[in-house]
């Protein structure tokens, strides 16, 4: 910096003091260290450098919506407007809620999507493929350094590409869909870093379980946070996905995972170009406030109801006796999450008594799961398949729980009354646990069922 000084000083062209003290001010913001959020949403804003603290306008790279908080809600709002999609190339509709249609208003409102993508000349509709956080990145929709937002709370999922995604209402998607827009506020980063190799039979479930119940549902405190360290480095695609997910039930706008030779490999599966990702990353003298963690030492865990903040270690729930297992949900049925349960189930049989529900997240993985014998695993052992739609997880469809019902759930959320009757009970826990509970009949832990 004191031979940039030195080179405005011997400059041809006199300054003024006024003109110099911007050009040095200038100069020192844009050799500031940023974090991964900030070099996104600057990217976004078209700046060099964005501070904490700071309200920009980015525009939107991807926009996402589904058909319960989609068209029906934002179509009323652009025709009062006036105006249509901005991009259509630039927007997602996937039908995951309504589906399969089960009464009169599941199928006007499917009807009312399909109309409104046809009208609107969207061509990237994926309809009744799977959930959307699932479907959307396993199409190569999503790439590191991208803005983008969803009309759903588990949007964050998109973090998990190096992306700075995170869920928006309708009255805001339909602003960024009239105009391709939205304002930010760039916020603080709060890093969580796990480092050291996580024992079999533990899962990212069980990690964001332990954050919401070490930290709470407030730990990410509407700030970007961003996963890091050797353990989760060697962490597939699919579990990052999950703790990016889940990183709206830490309260957190968004969830981030910096690319890296995963990253590239898994979108050159899904037709996809990580175009140049080695400069998507947090600077090592950024701003960030910091949580390590140790990964031998996590176990499984569970989360009692009402909330994923309840959650402590798998053994303290050994005396619930749930009813209803249900494997299913963006956070706990997709293909990683049906193989892993079948590595527990795979000769076993679910007790007596007991309904196993299984809801693959997407018909993409429910297809990989027959081809390898998976899915033949699960009913084997006595699972019930279910449509791929987000179904139970958000209380659509005709196997909500009824009242007095007990469920361990492989979903991301255990609020009262979220999956059926509001006196039915839902704990949380990992595909695996889920997996271990069906042979017991009691909440369990999954390494009791694995070789070493």
């Amino acid at each position: 910096m004191f031979l940039y000084v030195l080179e405005m000083l011997l400059v041809s062209q006199p300054l003024t003091m006024e003109e110099f003290c911007n050009i040095y001010q200038q100069k020192v913001k844009d050799s500031l260290p940023q974090t991964l959020a900030q070099k996104i949403i600057a990217h976004a804003a078209r700046k060099a450098v964005v501070g904490i603290g700071e309200i920009e306008i980015g525009s939107v790279d991807l926009a996402m919506i589904h058909d319960s908080g989609g068209p029906r809600r934002v179509a009323p709002i652009l025709e009062r407007l006036g105006v249509g999609v901005w991009d259509p190339e630039k927007l997602v509709v996937i039908s995951d809620h309504y589906v399969p249609t089960f009464d009169a208003d599941s199928e006007a409102i499917l009807k009312l999507t399909r109309r409104w993508v046809q009208e609107q000349g969207v061509k990237r509709f994926h309809d009744e493929e799977g959930i959307c956080h699932v479907v959307l990145p396993e199409n190569g929709y999503l790439r590191p350094g991208m803005f983008a937002v969803g009309g759903d709370s588990h949007s964050p999922t998109g973090g998990a590409f190096g992306c700075y995604m995170f869920g928006i209402g309708a009255t805001e998607m339909a602003g960024v869909l009239a105009t391709g827009k939205i304002w930010i506020r760039v916020p603080e980063t709060i890093r969580i870093e796990w480092n050291g190799t996580f024992p079999k039979g533990v899962m990212a479930k069980d990690m964001m379980l332990f954050l919401c119940g070490k930290m709470g549902m407030d730990g990410g405190r509407y700030q970007a946070v961003e996963f890091c360290g050797d353990a989760v480095s060697r962490l597939s695609m699919q579990e990052r996905m999950t703790l990016t997910n889940m990183s709206a039930e830490f309260g957190a706008q968004t969830g981030l995972i910096a690319p890296d030779e995963t990253t590239v490999e898994w979108l050159g599966l899904h037709n996809s170009d990580a175009g140049d990702w080695t400069k998507w990353n947090t600077d090592s003298d950024a701003e960030f406030e910091l949580h390590s963690f140790q990964a031998e030492q996590l176990e499984p865990q569970v989360a009692a109801p009402h909330s994923p903040a309840n959650a402590s270690a798998v053994s303290n729930f050994g005396k619930i006796h749930p009813k209803v297992l249900y494997l299913g949900a963006c956070t706990g049925a997709k293909l990683q999450d049906l193989r892993s349960a079948a590595s527990i189930l795979k000769g076993n049989k679910v007790q007596k008594g007991i309904e196993l529900w299984v809801a693959p997240s997407s018909l993409r993985d429910l297809k990989q799961a027959k081809k390898e014998g998976i899915l033949g695993i699960l009913e084997n052992a006595g699972g019930k398949v279910l449509p791929t739609s987000c179904g139970l997880c958000a209380g659509y469809g005709p196997q909500r729980l009824d009242k007095g019902t007990v469920c361990l759930s492989s979903t991301a959320r255990n609020f009262k009354g979220r999956m059926g009757d509001e006196e039915s009970e839902v704990y949380l826990a990992s595909p695996m646990t889920v997996a271990a509970t069906a042979i017991t009949g009691r909440i369990s832990d999954p390494r009791l069922f694995l070789k070493n």
